[in-house]
């Protein structure tokens, strides 16, 4: 073993990240800065690429670019949206586009941007075991290097798991047959889809209906029967009014943690078009995309609510659908050739983690137990991305609540919040309890906030400071974690986002 192979094996890091969705990715970014900091995000993936079967050329956020992996944290980051448009030639253009809300596309390219400049990624990294050493408080995560072919062990003392969610598949779907498939590789399948005389696509979320919206804009030229059908009741909008909107602020999470686990139940049920449903406009172009076609040419399609999937019958020649009526309580069926199944995603522990499950914390329903904080561990040492919604409500998978929750982990790692966090933005106050402290919020209120500048100590390309407090707001007392007391209130407030990692 060389002398370099030795010293990273003792190397110590402060935060380690597994995984690198957008969520990590934009801890990564926004803990590069801080001196001192030493952490390391992995990933099995050669390079980063986010939902690569949902590229289409029409898909968008749902969340305006503000909400990208730094800014609502940090405006002034390098790292921002408006800082790739302008170094890639395309803030003038995006100028002139005087559309808030990105193409997918391009957000993946601004994700692989900021990828490619950072040095605390390891892209082609296995995880393949966790385990800990209780004597040092060392979690040492083990794992495959693509690249090299060896197996290596990282060291750290805090852990976020940024794994993401997985397609979710319904009970006995036979997936294992090529004509059935999730949304989530639609587009390396789409060739294959067109190929076929009848397709149908299953759920009523923004991915289905922007499958559906993508066949049906060449249905015409290959002449297969499209179908759509789903379980609810009507394809839902995406609820997006303003005062709705700030219920993805740190005000309701706030609110919403400290209910009763049946309470958040109930209310994560009642509030589906809150974070499922599909932007209205995209259900305005699929009715006016169905008028245009229908004064062109015949052609077969079918629109179904109410209906849901019970089994999927794979004879050799084709594909029989079983459905029940929810409404009528009757059964229906129906013959196509291939299946797309917009059944959304969910969140499973990653296998690596079984030796040190036992420290992990879990509720009466057997789901994660996450804290305010975002840990899930007896120790506040292990933080999770993108999971929680049982927990901390709607604001759980939006992008736009990203930058808040990485605010909070960093200041529960650092004992410090090296960037402002800020409190209570909501004209609402949820909890009756605080009706009485709800603050001002008029122009004499702005005088009160803390405006002091930021200053990294770290010497970087793109900060020379040298004798900065090593506090960015030195106004602020350390503190080991996050309170989660009723009178906790920290704030960033963006657009419900139902984009997953």
């Amino acid at each position: 073993m060389t002398t370099q192979q030795r010293e990273m094996d003792r190397e110590i890091f402060d935060l380690l990240g597994i995984g690198i969705g957008p969520f990590n990715l934009g801890l990564a970014a926004l803990s590069e800065p801080i001196d001192g900091f030493n952490c390391l995000f992995l990933d099995a993936k050669t390079s980063f690429d986010w939902h690569p079967g949902m590229l289409l050329k029409s898909s968008r956020l749902q969340t305006p670019f503000m909400s990208d992996l730094v800014t609502m944290a940090d405006p002034t980051s390098r790292y921002s949206y408006l800082n790739f448009a302008k170094k890639t030639g395309r803030l003038y253009p995006f100028y002139i586009r005087e559309n808030f809300f990105l193409p997918r596309h391009e957000y993946n390219l601004y994700c692989q941007w900021v990828s490619q400049q950072l040095s605390n990624l390891k892209f082609g990294f296995k995880v393949t075991q966790v385990d800990y050493n209780a004597g040092e408080s060392i979690y040492r995560v083990t794992g495959f290097d693509r690249r090299s072919g060896k197996t290596h062990t990282y060291q750290c003392r805090k852990l976020v798991l940024g794994t993401g969610t997985e397609p979710y598949l319904p009970k006995d779907c036979p997936i294992q047959d090529a004509r059935v498939m999730h949304t989530a590789s639609y587009m390396q399948q789409k060739t294959y889809l067109q190929s076929q005389s009848a397709i149908t696509v299953i759920g009523s979320g923004q991915s289905a209906a922007e499958v559906f919206y993508d066949l049906l804009q060449d249905i015409d030229t290959y002449g297969y029967q499209l179908n759509w059908m789903t379980r609810s009741a009507r394809f839902y909008p995406l609820e997006y009014t303003k005062l709705t909107l700030e219920m993805t602020s740190p005000d309701y999470v706030d609110y919403f943690h400290e209910l009763a686990p049946e309470k958040r139940c109930a209310l994560i049920a009642s509030q589906k078009s809150l974070y499922k449903g599909i932007n209205a406009e995209l259900i305005n172009d699929i009715y006016d995309l169905l008028y245009q076609k229908r004064l062109i040419a015949d052609f077969q399609c079918q629109l179904m609510t109410n209906v849901a999937l019970t089994c999927i019958q794979t004879d050799p020649d084709a594909l029989k659908l079983h459905f029940q009526h929810q409404e009528q309580d009757t059964p229906l069926s129906q013959t196509t050739n291939a299946v797309v199944l917009g059944t959304g995603y969910h969140y499973r522990l990653p296998e690596f983690i079984k030796d040190i499950k036992q420290q992990i914390e879990f509720d009466d329903a057997g789901q994660l137990s996450v804290q305010r904080d975002y840990s899930i561990d007896i120790r506040g040492d292990i933080f999770v991305q993108n999971v929680g919604l049982h927990t901390h409500g709607i604001s759980s998978p939006d992008l736009g609540m990203g930058c808040y929750r990485n605010g909070i982990i960093l200041k529960a790692v650092l004992g410090y919040a090296p960037y402002h966090i800020e409190e209570h933005i909501a004209f609402q106050t949820f909890d009756p309890a605080k009706l009485a402290k709800h603050q001002p919020c008029g122009a004499n209120a702005i005088n009160t906030l803390n405006l002091k500048p930021k200053h990294f100590p770290k010497t970087s390309p793109h900060n020379n400071s040298t004798d900065a407090s090593p506090h960015l707001y030195p106004t602020q007392t350390p503190t080991s974690s996050m309170s989660a007391g009723a009178g906790t209130n920290m704030s960033v407030l963006m657009a419900p986002n139902k984009e997953a990692q």
